[in-house]
């Protein structure tokens, strides 16, 4: 059966299940091109047909290869290695390189001044505030973390408020050791007031005055003292 599907994984490497429940093996003379080369991949799919093997795991979809007829993948392969073995195309890849640096360098920029811009903390927790945004950036800006920063589907401010929020939650909270109901809803419930609380901290730090940061847990988390 040589059509373009996408389909899960089963404990045998050779059978998968098709979204219609069909239990599936590769067609004769077929071979799993792992992932890894998404230009090889990407050619590959386009000469079809093809087979996907995708895993699920809660949000997460996680490439498990491309099955597609051996002869297809040796050829496109071969013809790919011999595109990438010219100086244009080593010229190209170090143009696309540059270009990317540049991009991220900027999109780092751009979205550490948004978490400032959330965090408004007063002048007696500027240098709080600037580690905080530092931290934050480092952890949610790499390309590939998966992080809420990444995603394009909402803008950079509210990018930068979520991460904060996650930052917190995980550094200031317990939520890491926490047991939660497997129910739906419990764990997006426990986010929710675990949010409220860490919002409540940030406000601490809005206002120009002391507090109490022997027992504040972002003052803590930053091993920041207390300004007199």
């Amino acid at each position: 059966m040589a059509e373009t599907l996408t389909l899960s994984p089963t404990a045998d490497p050779h059978v998968f299940v098709a979204p219609d429940g069909r239990r599936l093996s590769p067609p004769p003379g077929w071979e799993c091109l792992p992932p890894g080369d998404a230009g090889l991949t990407r050619r590959v799919k386009q000469a079809g047909p093809w087979w996907a093997v995708v895993e699920k795991k809660g949000r997460k979809a996680f490439s498990r290869g491309l099955w597609a007829p051996a002869e297809t993948i040796a050829r496109i392969r071969a013809e790919l290695a011999a595109e990438r073995d010219t100086d244009a195309y080593r010229k190209r890849r170090v143009a696309d390189a540059a270009r990317r640096e540049r991009t991220q360098t900027a999109y780092v920029g751009d979205f550490e001044r948004a978490v400032l811009g959330f965090l408004r903390f007063a002048p007696r927790w500027e240098g709080m505030a600037r580690d905080l945004a530092a931290r934050v950036t480092a952890h949610a800006t790499p390309v590939g973390s998966g992080t809420v920063a990444r995603t394009e589907r909402i803008p950079v401010d509210e990018r930068a408020q979520a991460a904060v929020i996650a930052w917190m939650r995980h550094q200031t909270t317990a939520y890491d050791s926490m047991t939660i109901a497997r129910v739906k809803g419990a764990r997006r419930e426990v986010r929710r007031e675990l949010a409220e609380v860490s919002r409540a901290i940030l406000d601490l730090h809005r206002r120009d005055a002391p507090h109490g940061a022997r027992a504040c847990p972002l003052c803590q988390a930053l091993v920041v003292a207390s300004p007199a």
